[in-house]
């Protein structure tokens, strides 16, 4: 019997683990890309669609976090606050409720000046919530769908570079041919199918292994550790809250101190585009601030923490903290999820993270349809019994 050649064994190897991994992972592969499409221009989407009233700026305070955070709990009693977010003077305030078990999280919007409650919104609710929870756990249980999608996106890893290692072609004339759909009217579906599976797989690969990459660094804190300190990170590589420091004493004043807070930051951060405030959960906890400074960008906001008394600055040990002192390591990690969604790239990032999204959502299909082909339709057509001819 006649050895295989190594190279040609090896390759063959791959063909197999590329099909039967394919055939796993093909519907979460499919599902995954698909609600990745639906969820690019999620923010534009929801803005333009918002009910909302458009609220004249006034020459009045605004309602303070304080305040917004009473008036809020006169909504829901007793449930616990993320976080307050202010933008433009004119926009209304969002107290935003957040528990993890059971899971409630709900936007109560207020009149920046009156307090008046404009709207309620259940952020569990509505199409792209829906989306969202196929996109990251395919409608599952949470625990049990995360680790579906994330090993899954692992074997979509492997499946793109198995599929260059397959497509690309042994004979430099024979290149030409596959980057490009060489069709002709006489080319048969079988064949087009191919070279949609093939020379799309092949071009999508260099953008979707970003994707990809991004994906994996939220579905693992492991890797996405390991992705830092690879980088020569040396801070935490998590996210917590500070805390205070040690017999801190109040400021004087007749303000609280997350109230003077928001006017301090207001007058040191003119250009934000926005801050959200968030309450100490217990009396050690310092107060946190998110400072944005673009819309629907989070990578360069600044992260500050004070002390939830004598409001004294503290620096955080993990990654999160001013992005002007932030080095490398830490710019990578927090561009992240902007890198994920195309936000990085503004209107054209997104546009091609929705087309990246679209034809990784082909792969699947094209890719079940020569398994079929060749394999379920071929033996289909051989045990046909040939019926005898009867005059």
């Amino acid at each position: 019997m006649k050895k295989r050649k190594p190279s040609v064994a090896f390759k063959e190897l791959i063909r197999q683990a590329h099909l039967y991994l394919g055939l796993v992972s093909g519907l979460v592969v499919f599902i995954v890309s698909v609600t990745g499409c639906l969820w690019a221009f999620q923010e534009e989407i929801n803005k333009f669609t918002s009910t909302l009233p458009t609220i004249e700026k006034q020459n009045l305070p605004v309602i303070l976090p304080s305040e917004a955070k009473e008036l809020a709990h006169e909504v829901f009693p007793g449930r616990l606050i993320h976080g307050t977010l202010y933008e433009a003077q004119n926009d209304p305030i969002k107290v935003i409720f957040y528990e993890l078990e059971p899971e409630f999280y709900q936007t109560v919007y207020l009149h920046p000046y009156s307090g008046e409650v404009l709207e309620i919104d259940n952020n569990l609710k509505g199409f792209f919530p829906f989306v969202l929870e196929g996109h990251r756990y395919l409608w599952m249980p949470k625990f049990i769908g995360e680790q579906v999608v994330a090993w899954s996106t692992v074997i979509f890893a492997f499946m793109l570079i198995s599929g260059i290692v397959l497509w690309w072609p042994k004979k430099r004339k024979q290149r030409k041919q596959k980057f490009s759909f060489d069709w002709k009217k006489s080319t048969r579906w079988k064949r087009k199918n191919y070279d949609l599976h093939s020379v799309v797989g092949f071009y999508v690969s260099f953008v979707a292994i970003i994707v990809i990459y991004t994906g994996l660094v939220m579905a693992f804190d492991s890797f996405g550790a390991a992705v830092y300190y690879g980088l020569g990170g040396e801070k935490e590589a998590l996210w917590r809250l500070s805390k205070n420091y040690e017999n801190s004493s109040r400021i004087a004043g007749k303000l609280e101190p997350i109230d003077q807070l928001y006017y301090d930051l207001r007058e040191e951060y003119p250009q934000a585009n926005d801050l959200e405030f968030h309450y100490p959960y217990a009396s050690s906890d310092a107060i946190y601030v998110e400072i944005g400074y673009q819309d629907g960008v989070y990578y360069d906001a600044d992260y500050r923490f004070y002390d939830n008394k004598s409001l004294q600055e503290i620096s955080s040990p993990t990654l999160y903290g001013k992005y002007e002192e932030a080095g490398f390591p830490e710019k990578v990690l927090r561009m992240n999820y902007d890198i994920h969604v195309g936000a990085i790239g503004g209107i054209p990032g997104k546009v091609l993270a929705f087309f990246i999204s679209l034809l990784c959502a082909s792969l699947p299909i094209t890719g079940f349809l020569l398994w079929y082909g060749r394999t379920i339709k071929k033996k289909k057509v051989i045990s046909k019994p040939i019926l005898a001819y009867q005059e």
